[in-house]
């Protein structure tokens, strides 16, 4: 993107021409978009949902703290840490093949909650259950990008998708406490079966089978996958142990050593492999590496923010957790509603300006945050406002634009990526937060009355943690901004072996 305005229009997408059978609107296409829309739902209702039958699952399964922990930690350790390996493998052998056998496998993994005994049972459920994730959601994109040949209809369909997914984020908690209140909690993993037969269903006879063209067949690079998987895997335990055991302790500080080292070893792997996993000369691209720049700041700013103001809100403030839920609203409301901005605001300054400018205002919600949440609410409403409407704006933008700039038998690891980052730099987001409070509070912070003293070293710690989120989240936004104006050439239609 040049440093100086131009006239921006959703343009055509700079790849080879596309079959005269793609569809030429959203309607035209409404059974493909309604398995792709399940799919997406399922990945953010799932833990949404379990989070409120937490309590009620330790009872009847007699599980430990750390067992609870794990039957959300494995399925998200399990998603993140596949979602390269599987996206390689559906450019390799069929985007909608991949994501079919995924749809089967959540069907089963979640008929089979209906026999758990045990909390090893449970966690084994969740293992399998992310597996399904990791080969379903960098499909749903990915898939959705290929559908259409217009730039334009590629944003308004991942921003439906992303839509109903919020939507299911968003009433999750709710539902699920509503669900309890009249059916055990297995019903509230049950109903991953019905939406997983609509989606394959709908994707089945939606979509077209994978074209041989769009495809490549490049040996499966298995030692990248698996030192990628690994270090994946390794940056997604460390924040947990980190906000766990606290900096002090040796295990965080080894894990992110083992996790530094993995990712050196992986980028080395994948610059000699004849076949590598991922090409780092195509993340390098300047719509590539700007767009997960953005995703990554934004993954950053989202749970940093989400963590300390649950926080501020329930533990400084005593504010009752259903007043904290009302007090969240705001971010909710522009979550959902935001959609309807984003095609407009494409269509009126491009998708590179949109992408960086979004990503500007989810690091401006940070500040705010910083400078003066403890100022009163109204502060905080108005940044929780600010980085929603700029993780809005990013979510489809930049995942958008980072497949745009891949070639054509790379789309589905390229939604990886995107997802990948946001999963990584979230956990790097609480992990700084988590250390932060940690290092600052003195006493247990969820003791219910706090010493004048408590509360100022709270107050201290929200500030610095949150002015560490966002210089952290500046940083890769203004690199992201200095990518994205080396320009946005178009990639090759595919990379041959």
């Amino acid at each position: 993107m040049s440093s100086t305005p131009a006239p921006v229009i959703i343009r055509e997408a700079s790849r080879s021409p596309r079959s005269p059978r793609s569809p030429r609107s959203l309607r035209e296409a409404w059974l493909a978009l309604t398995g792709l829309s399940a799919v997406f739902l399922f990945e953010m209702l799932d833990n949404s949902i379990l989070n409120v039958a937490l309590p009620t699952i330790g009872r009847e399964l007699h599980a430990s703290t750390t067992g609870l922990q794990w039957v959300t930690g494995a399925y998200a350790v399990v998603f993140g840490g596949l979602m390269l390996a599987f996206g390689a493998v559906s450019d390799r052998f069929g985007r909608r093949r991949v994501m079919l056998v995924g749809l089967v496998l959540l069907g089963l993994a979640s008929l089979a909650t209906a026999f758990v005994t045990t909390p090893e049972q449970l966690i084994a459920v969740r293992v399998a259950m992310g597996v399904a994730a990791a080969m379903t959601t960098p499909g749903s994109m990915a898939l959705a990008f290929r559908l259409f040949a217009d730039d334009g209809l590629r944003v308004r369909a991942i921003t439906l998708i992303s839509t109903v997914g919020l939507v299911g984020l968003a009433i999750g908690p709710t539902v699920g406490g509503l669900v309890l209140a009249i059916a055990p909690w297995q019903v509230l993993l049950l109903v991953n079966v019905p939406i997983a037969a609509l989606a394959f269903l709908s994707i089945r006879f939606g979509v077209a089978k994978d074209a041989a063209a769009d495809l490549h067949r490049d040996p499966l690079d298995i030692a990248g996958a698996v030192v990628g998987t690994l270090t994946i895997v390794l940056a997604l335990v460390a924040p947990t142990l980190f906000v766990d055991l606290g900096a002090g302790a040796w295990q965080p500080w080894t894990v992110t050593a083992a996790a530094v080292v993995g990712a050196i070893l992986f980028v080395l792997r994948e610059r000699s492999a004849a076949h590598p996993l991922l090409d780092l000369k195509l993340v390098a691209h300047p719509l590539v590496s700007s767009g997960l720049a953005f995703k990554a700041a934004t993954g950053i700013a989202t749970a940093g923010l989400g963590y300390l103001v649950t926080l501020q809100l329930q533990l400084a403030w005593g504010w009752p957790p259903a007043l904290a839920a009302i007090g969240m609203l705001p971010q909710v409301v522009v979550l959902i509603a935001g959609g309807a901005v984003i095609t407009p605001l494409v269509r009126r300054i491009g998708l590179e300006r949109a992408g960086w400018m979004g990503a500007v205002t989810v690091v401006a919600g940070l500040a705010v945050y910083a400078a003066l949440s403890r100022y009163g609410y109204v502060w905080v409403a108005v940044a929780l406002v600010l980085v929603a409407a700029g993780m809005r704006v990013v979510g489809v933008v930049a995942g958008t634009n980072v497949m745009r700039g891949l070639p054509e038998n790379r789309t589905t690891i390229g939604a990886a990526l995107t997802d990948t980052s946001t999963e990584v730099a979230s956990g790097v987001g609480i992990a700084i937060t988590g250390t932060i409070l940690a290092s600052l509070f003195t006493g247990t912070i969820a003791s219910v009355h706090w010493t004048a003293a408590q509360a100022a070293e709270f107050g201290d710690a929200v500030t610095i943690a949150g002015v560490t989120l966002t210089v952290l989240a500046g940083a890769l936004v203004g690199w992201g901004i200095a990518r994205s104006r080396r320009g946005a050439e178009p990639a090759p239609a595919r990379v041959d072996a």
